[in-house]
């Protein structure tokens, strides 16, 4: 099975095991927001308070999201259906389905870590807990603008591996290219959780066999683990929302998320695992 297919199967024994929430709402931000931060994830809220972020600015989702649902047009619907058309099941496979059916797996995992009383870490840096210095050749999956400047300065090398073509070049300090298989000679790699929905996830992890740290981080990375554990996934790092309506009020006006939510760590060494997480939900 693929990471989507593997995933979907143990939502499945969750499932199986304790009744799921339906869904309450889909929040979508205000199109004008769309080329600001504050405009890249959806939220899709269960019914139990449960919310499960998605990105939305790959092609034309946002836009195709707002003309096909309202808030309201979802309530009712099984999440797990939902979330099967991330993974091709069931029907129809387009972006949207997909951006959906990753917010649902998004949320569904939030509901199994609530019921199973497991809260993860926060997160301790920005990075991924990669460390940087001088010895290190750092991978970085998607031009984090922001982050360039401290692996530069911490003295390593860096390789950032793009889509667009645009960005490719040799930068100061660094280079982007579009090959992944630059990342072979990388000994810790950082990735943007869009690789999720992207369908760039095994191009991207197939060269990285030989890097000791993997971090894949990003406010779309709150899926189970376990499937990107086994692949090679040291660290996923994603928003813990600690306040639904305040985060809800927050995605639709374009304000902070900061005071709504805070960043977590899930650390491939500490994790319990799903089997474990499952059996406290029915202890």
């Amino acid at each position: 099975m693929n990471f989507s297919t593997e995933t979907i199967a143990l939502l499945e024994r969750f499932a199986a095991a304790s009744a799921l929430p339906r869904v309450r709402a889909l929040h979508l931000p205000r199109p004008e927001l769309a080329d600001s931060k504050q405009g890249e994830f959806c939220a899709l809220e269960l019914e139990d308070g449960s919310l499960g972020l998605s990105y939305v600015l790959l092609d034309d989702t946002l836009a195709r999201l707002g003309t096909s649902y309202g808030e309201r047009s979802l309530a009712g619907t099984d999440p797990l259906a939902l979330a099967r058309a991330y993974a091709g099941l069931g029907g129809a496979n387009g972006a949207v389905e997909r951006t959906l059916g990753f917010a649902a797996v998004n949320a569904l995992t939030r509901c199994l870590f609530d019921r199973a009383g497991y809260v993860p870490d926060s997160s301790t840096d920005s990075v991924g807990q990669i460390d940087p210095g001088p010895t290190d050749h750092i991978g970085m999956i998607g031009l984090f603008t922001s982050l360039v400047e401290r692996f530069v300065t911490a003295g390593a090398r860096l390789t950032v591996v793009e889509l667009k073509a645009e960005l490719a070049g040799e930068r100061e300090g660094f280079r982007v290219t579009l090959d992944p298989a630059e990342l072979a000679s990388c000994n810790k790699v950082l990735s943007t959780s869009t690789i999720l929905l992207n369908d760039t996830l095994d191009r991207m992890l197939a060269p990285c066999g030989s890097a000791r740290v993997f971090a894949m981080v990003g406010p779309g990375a709150g899926c189970l683990p376990d499937a990107l554990f086994s692949r090679g996934v040291t660290l996923l790092g994603g928003s813990w929302i600690v306040d639904t309506p305040g985060f809800v009020d927050a995605l639709a006006s374009g304000g902070a998320w900061t005071p709504f939510a805070r960043k977590f760590a899930i650390d491939r060494r500490t994790y319990p695992g799903f089997d474990a997480l499952l059996k406290r939900v029915g202890a």
